[in-house]
Parts: structure tokens; sequence; C-alpha cells
């Protein structure tokens, strides 16, 4: 279950990744792009700690929150056609393109449930709560998750720079909010009022 569970984790951060390279590439930035990583090809987004070996750690020790990450995807915001605006739709598609695939899958879902495929449909529900975790996740506005560059290119220009400040303490904060259980306990309500209204049997 935890190799099942690390291949569909690794999928879906495919998505996301891919998602953002591929919407900066549509309003100007072709960076992902030059370096190669505008693919659905997983091995492209790789990360052995943050894809592999921490999530494998987080299911051998039992651990409720999954948490990992894929090598980033390069975006030059200054090369945007409109930086601040645009920066907010790069941070939105990896989010999105997860609950897209979750309510795309959530179709399968139905159909296995109804032929009385059991094996199957508990292969889709879990991959539609990875997918859901990880859109709820990074919808968290800490630096620097993709929650953190919408809410810069919301903020007045001054507020936004200041905001950015925090971006090299963000990943000290999210360690900390994990070990205390507070993102836990912000993230999984949500995903499972999402997840239930998927049709996922929890």
């Amino acid at each position: 279950m935890a190799i099942l569970t690390i291949i569909l984790f690794f999928l879906a951060l495919t998505v996301h990744e891919f998602s953002h390279g591929w919407v900066a590439w549509k309003l100007g930035d072709s960076t992902a792009k030059n370096a190669g990583r505008l693919t659905l090809n997983p091995l492209a987004h790789i990360d052995p700690i943050g894809t592999i070996f921490l999530p494998l750690m987080l299911l051998m020790t039992h651990s409720r929150f999954l948490f990992g990450w894929a090598k980033p995807v390069p975006v030059d915001f200054s090369s945007l056609n409109n930086p601040k605006k645009d920066m907010v739709w790069v941070g939105i598609a990896g989010p999105a393109a997860n609950i897209a695939l979750a309510v795309l899958l959530s179709f399968f879902l139905r159909f296995f449930t109804l032929a009385g495929g059991n094996a199957f449909s508990a292969i889709l529900s879990y991959a539609i709560i990875i997918n859901l975790i990880l859109a709820t996740f990074n919808a968290l506005p800490i630096p620097p998750l993709d929650g953190s560059r919408v809410l810069m290119g919301l903020l007045p220009r001054d507020l936004a720079i200041r905001y950015a400040r925090l971006e090299p303490y963000g990943f000290i904060i999210i360690i900390g909010l994990l070990w205390l259980g507070l993102i836990g306990s912000v993230i999984w309500p949500i995903v499972m009022r999402m997840a239930r209204l998927l049709g996922v049997t929890i």
C-alpha cells in the first residue's frame, strides 16, 4: 500500500508542477519549457527527498498527514506578461489542476462503484484524497506555497514585498505547524468535505 501511495502522490505532484509551468508559458514565461519541465513525464519532476524519501518515512511511521514535494518548476515572474496579476494565475494553476483531476477521477469512481469494482474504487478514492490534500495544502498562504503567490499578487505592492520576506523562513514555519498538528487540523476537515462531495466513502 505504501508503494501505491507513493506512486499516486508522485503522479499528483507531476500534474501539479506541469500545470504551473504550462500556465506560466501561456502567460509569457518559457523558463519551464526551456528547462524541459513542461512535460507529464514524472521523472522530470522527481525530487529524491521530497518525492520519495520523506513521504515513505511518513507512511512507515503511520503519519496521518502525507507531506512532500516535487522539484519545483522554474518560473521567472518578471517574464510574465503582467507579473503581479499573472503570478496569481500561475499560483492557482497547481491546486486547480489537482482539484480538476480529483473531479475527473470521481466520475470513474462512480462507474467502478456501480460496476462492483471494489479494488479499483479503493484506489480511485485514495487518488482523489491525495489530490485534494495536495491542492489544499498548497493553497495555504505560507511562502513558498502556492497560496502565498496568490496572496502576493493580490496585496498592494508594499505589503507584498514585506510578505515575500517571510519566504526564507517558510519551510521552518511549515515544519513547525506540521509538528504542532495545526496544518492537519485545518486541512483534514476541508479535504474530507470535498472528498464526500466527490463520492468518496470515508
